[in-house]
Parts: C-alpha cells; structure tokens; sequence
C-alpha cells in the first residue's frame, strides 16, 4: 500500500517486541511492497503502535487483525525488515560495555503506517457531501 501512495507515513520507531497484524483485507501482504509472494521474516512493530486500543490492529489499514504480518523475501534481502538479535563481540577489557548488544538491531524501523492518506480523505468527505451511509 504505502510503496503505492506516497503520502502515507511509516511509524519508523524503533521495534519493540511486539509482532504486527494483518486485517483480512490485507491479509498475506508484504508490509513495505504489497508483494503477496515468498513471506519470509515476522514483523514487529513498536511499543506505542500496539499500546491500548491499538493492540491486535492492522499494521497496513488499521481494522481488526486476524493473522499475522509477514515481510516478503525481496525485503528481507533488501534487509528492509528488523533483524535477528545482534552477535556478541568478543570481550575486550579495554571496553568493558562492549558486550551489552541490543535485542534487534533495527534497519527501517516500525512499519506501522501512521496517517490516513489523501485517498480515504477525500471518500470520507465525498461520502458526507452526498449523505452516503455505509453499509
């Protein structure tokens, strides 16, 4: 969705440990090129994207999820997703912090989309100029 509609925003927090979801609609899209081949690696998203309300959302449209969120092979290889815990550097005395390595190394960040878009805007102002009701 969002490599088709420039105007939408990306959270692009960092990650927490929180796994992203999809609605039925976007079930089985890749999050970043909307690709519905080779799911590869598990999204996760970040603590303020799945806090309250938001807990168990879509990561692409914000509706109910019911499955979850997967990055296609490409973005993985692209290394457009968040990666696996980072490896350990050998101990140095010299630095002795040189060890505390964080959980995920983040790449991209939250792949949360953010604002609505020009496109569900301008359909919720049409629809309440004309008096549509949804169904």
């Amino acid at each position: 969705m969002a490599k088709h509609h420039p105007d939408l925003i990306f959270c692009r927090k960092q990650a927490g440990v929180a796994i992203g979801r999809l609605c039925e609609k976007c079930d089985g899209k890749c999050v970043i090129c909307d690709s519905y081949v080779r799911p590869c690696t598990l999204v996760r998203i970040c603590d303020e994207c799945n806090y309250g309300s938001y807990q168990g959302r879509c990561v692409i449209c914000g509706g109910p999820g019911v499955s979850d969120a997967y990055y296609c092979k490409e973005c993985t290889i692209q290394e457009k997703d968040v990666s696996l815990p980072a490896p350990k550097p050998p101990f140095n005395p010299m630095k002795p912090f040189s060890r505390l390595c964080s959980v995920f190394l983040q790449r991209d960040g939250c792949p949360k989309i953010v604002n609505l878009g020009s496109s569900k805007t301008d359909l919720f102002y049409e629809r309440k100029k004309y008096g549509f009701k949804k169904r």
